[in-house]
């Protein structure tokens, strides 16, 4: 993008208008700016003092200076210098801020080059700050010169700088003219410090408090903002890096500067002494001094005469004068210091890469006129005169001098006769007489002809009127800079532009001179377009130049991307040579890799075998060496196999076959596997579930292989209740289990519905909430069942308890269940009988030996008869009970 804006710059009309062609023209004037004004390519300048210029980054481009400088450092690799003169107010100070800018917003940035930029930007205000003051043309004038370094590596950002300072205005601290006021810093330190900074340098916040502030008369300027430049000086402080400790010794040396100027004196006989020691406290705390040793210098001198030591008292004038060369002194030192303090903040430290270059950029002091005008100023103002007698002698004379080394005829040496400084004058009265800026003795009036010689002429400049005599050797100079040539040593111009031309492309090998002429015939420049001199060419025209270096910037694209496309495809043959050479390299190593790792599975394979087949014959003797093979692989392949065919749970009882060696070994795994898996089964089980669990594991140990119907209950969860909740079906106590059963009486075994009811103590016997029969647990016999599928069982009590009325006989759907709660609740799991075959116990009538011998259960149109354990239909009346039947 950069540098398709330099080139669109240079294409459109001309970029530094001093090379027009008709320079003299003011309609060519206007019409180069329309053309670069619209294609906002705008030659920029402004007053300050009319509107406030905001530069954006595309705008910052038009900077042709700041531009041009550093492309010549960068493609030509030399050290540039941009020194910016002109009167105060001309805008020098605004425009170095710009350079700096532009060369921070368009150069290569990374984290420390960003560091740098913004301490090389930040470094103007803290500067200006310290050394610019408002003088009486000029709001914010420079009253110092700065000279500053900014260094660039390879890649062209910036990274690192150096200020030099030159002259500091430090009367300009104890005395300003009328309308003028001293340095900012003490303005925006009074107006925009913190009270608190304020309190502890003693100071209040009122410039008229200060001597030092007040011989301008002009503590306030509608320009500028105090308040706000505090606040701007203090982070720009912090950005450069100055610490705490820093900022603290710097104020204070400040604040001491404007207690020094309130430093009174009285006197008496001659003598001076300081009236008030308020003064002397503040500056003793805020330059860490002596009170004392301060008073006695402020009031006396010393003396040294013939090697002695005198102290001699100061009168009241000599004690202000030294007063005020303190203060001067005290300021100047600090400036100093801000200096280096900022030098080193911005300087380049890395010794290992110290090829750098430079843009230097000279601010120096404008030119300025006061009604009282200090030794500073003079200096100040002679250093300007120099510095434009420089820029003379390096634009004017040292062109013509160029010319005449070269052997350069001038244009007026071209005149018809003798060329003299007189032909020169009658030449200038013949194109500028009627300018009304131009006067000679030949053309003025008869008082301008009296203090005018013949041999004279005057110009009227902006700052007044000048008399210029011809005998100075004013023609040549004129006319050299007139002509707008351009020298070239370039010997560069052939290495600049023998790309232009096949003949000098890619080298000329005979003479400079010779490929010079070759260069420009194939240009197709005109005679009256250049000259050669001795060992340069003059090239007369800007639009010649123009073209040359835009044929230039155009062969620029073509050799480049020759020379990409030749480096590309050099770097690809190289990257691709070395990939083939690799390649052969790798695959060659890992070729023999596999071979050699092929040809060890075959050794091994061999080997593996053979040990295989021995230990197969040898697999039924004792370990030894010929079957350990076998024997371990046996081993393994089995657990390997068990491994991968574990059961899955505790129900699940398959188990690999072991071979005959690991037959012990496989039966504790499968214990120690089921064990494991039973411990984590019961890991997880809830209480509920554990409970649950614990019945199941009773009715397993009492009726497992025992009854028929069993297997049958193992599934069915075991409950708390079988009883429905309908009022006076349960007692008020809540008992351990309740289930309805059939009990059978003892006369004549007539089945009647009962409830059984287990508590704490015993075993209860209820018929709609009545009690009918309690069995305590104690006096409970034992149980006997029998091995079949019937619900029958038989409580069994003493007899000869009258309250127990003998055994009871019960009948359950849920047998196994309640059979299971009663014996976990009466703690009877050893009591319980279960009798083979059909119920049959001693005591029982032989009628109920027949009732439980062939039980009948009443369907809806038979009876089913079991006769031990065979059953058999027989239909029969339903009126008829089980009494009535004739087995």
């Amino acid at each position: 993008m950069m540098e398709s804006a330099l080139t669109a710059r240079d294409r459109v009309g001309v970029q530094d208008f001093v090379l027009l062609e008709n320079y003299t023209s003011e309609a060519a004037f206007i019409e180069n700016l329309r053309k670069r004004f619209k294609e906002n390519l705008i030659y920029v300048t402004f007053d300050k003092y009319m509107f406030e210029f905001i530069f954006y980054k595309n705008l910052m481009k038009a900077y042709a200076v700041s531009d041009n400088a550093y492309r010549s450092m960068r493609t030509e690799r030399k050290d540039q210098c941009i020194l910016i003169s002109g009167e105060s107010g001309a805008g020098k100070t605004e425009a170095s801020k710009k350079i700096l800018q532009y060369y921070a917003v368009t150069c290569p940035a990374s984290e420390h080059v960003q560091t740098i930029k913004d301490r090389l930007l930040q470094s103007n205000p803290v500067l200006e700050a310290f050394g610019n003051a408002k003088t009486l043309r000029n709001d914010n004038s420079s009253r110092f010169g700065k000279y500053m370094d900014i260094q660039f590596d390879f890649k062209g950002a910036p990274i690192g700088g150096h200020i030099i300072n030159y002259l500091l205005e430090k009367s300009r601290v104890v005395h300003q003219n009328h309308g003028e006021r001293n340095f900012h810093i003490f303005y925006q330190m009074i107006e925009g410090g913190e009270e608190d900074l304020l309190r502890r340098l003693g100071l209040e916040r009122n410039t008229q408090q200060y001597q030092y502030l007040v011989k301008g008369n002009c503590p306030k300027v509608s320009s500028i903002n105090d308040r706000s430049d505090w606040k701007v000086v203090r982070k720009a402080l912090t950005v450069i890096g100055f610490n705490d400790d820093d900022v603290e010794e710097l104020l204070n040396i400040i604040a001491s500067v404007l207690h020094l100027g309130n430093v009174q004196y009285g006197e008496e006989e001659g003598h001076s002494h300081i009236a008030s020691d308020t003064q002397i406290k503040y500056l003793s705390r805020l330059l860490g001094v002596n009170g004392t040793v301060l008073t006695e210098a402020l009031t006396h001198k010393k003396i040294i005469a013939k090697g002695e030591e005198l102290v001699s008292p100061l009168n009241l004038e000599q004690a202000s004068s030294a007063r005020d060369a303190l203060s001067k002194a005290v300021y100047g030192r600090t400036f100093t210091w801000l200096v280096n303090k900022i030098n080193a903040s911005l300087e380049y430290k890395d010794e290992a890469h110290s090829n750098f270059s430079v843009i230097g950029l000279l601010d120096i002091y404008g030119f300025e006129v006061f009604q009282h005008n200090s030794f500073e100023q003079f200096c100040i103002n002679y250093c300007n005169e120099k510095l434009q007698q420089l820029f003379i002698e390096l634009t004017l004379k040292s062109e013509q001098d160029e010319y005449e080394a070269e052997g350069i005829t001038d244009e007026e040496c071209l005149r018809p006769g003798d060329a003299s400084d007189f032909t020169f004058l009658e030449k200038l009265e013949n194109t500028m007489g009627g300018h009304p800026h131009f006067v000679t003795h030949k053309l003025g009036d008869g008082k301008t002809r009296k203090v005018m010689g013949r041999e004279e002429f005057r110009l009227l400049h902006y700052a007044g009127e000048v008399n210029y005599d011809v005998n100075d050797g004013f023609s040549l100079n004129i006319y050299s800079t007139r002509s707008g040539s351009k020298p070239a040593a370039f010997f560069c111009c052939v290495f600049r532009y023998k790309s232009l031309c096949p003949e000098t492309w890619p080298n000329w090998n005979g003479k400079l001179s010779d490929g010079v002429s070759t260069l420009v015939k194939h240009l197709g420049y005109k005679p009256e377009e250049y000259k050669l001199g001795r060992s340069k060419i003059f090239i007369r025209f800007p639009k010649t130049l123009f073209a040359t270096e835009e044929a230039l910037e155009s062969r620029k694209h073509g050799l480049a991307t020759k020379l990409q496309a030749g480096w590309k495809g050099y770097r690809q043959r190289t990257k691709y040579q070395k990939l083939r050479s690799s390649a052969i390299v790798i695959q060659a190593w890992w070729r023999g890799i596999l071979a050699r790792r092929k040809a060890d599975r075959r050794r091994q394979a061999a080997y593996t075998i053979r040990r295989f087949i021995k230990g197969f014959i040898y697999r039924h003797k004792e370990r030894c060496p010929e079957n350990e093979y076998f024997l371990d692989y046996v081993r393994y392949a089995f657990l390997m196999k068990l491994h991968r065919n574990l059961p899955k749970n505790v129900l699940d009882k398959s188990w690999p076959a072991p071979p005959a060696a690991l037959a012990e070994a496989s039966e504790l795994l499968r214990k120690m596997c089921m064990q494991n898996m039973v411990w984590s089964y019961c890991k997880k089980m809830n209480p509920e579930w554990k409970h649950q669990m614990e019945q199941k594991m009773v009715a397993s140990e009492i009726f497992k292989d025992k009854k028929d119907n069993y297997p049958q209950s193992v599934p069915k969860l075991f409950v708390g209740t079988r009883l429905s909740k309908r009022r006076g079906h349960q007692p008020q106590s809540h008992p351990g289990y309740a289930v309805p059963v059939t009990k059978y009486d003892r006369k004549g075994y007539k089945p009647r519905s009962r409830q059984l009811l287990l508590t704490a103590d015993s075993a209860v016997i209820v018929e709609e909430g009545k009690l009918k029969q309690r069995i305590d647990y104690g006096s409970l016999k034992g149980i006997s069942v029998s091995s079949l599928s019937d619900g029958l069982f038989v409580l069994h009590v003493p007899s000869e308890d009258n309250k127990q009325k003998g055994d009871v006989v019960l009948q359950s759907e849920h047998v196994i269940e309640t059979l299971t709660k009663i014996a976990i609740c009466a703690d009877k799991i050893n009591s319980i009988n279960i009798n083979q075959g059909s119920l049959v116990e001693e005591g029982f009538s032989d009628e109920f030996l027949a009732i439980s011998e062939y039980l009948v259960t009443r369907t809806s149109r038979t009876f089913l008869l079991v006769l031990g354990g065979r059953a058999a239909h027989r239909t029969v009346p339903l009126h008829l009970q089980p009494k009535d039947l004739d087995f």
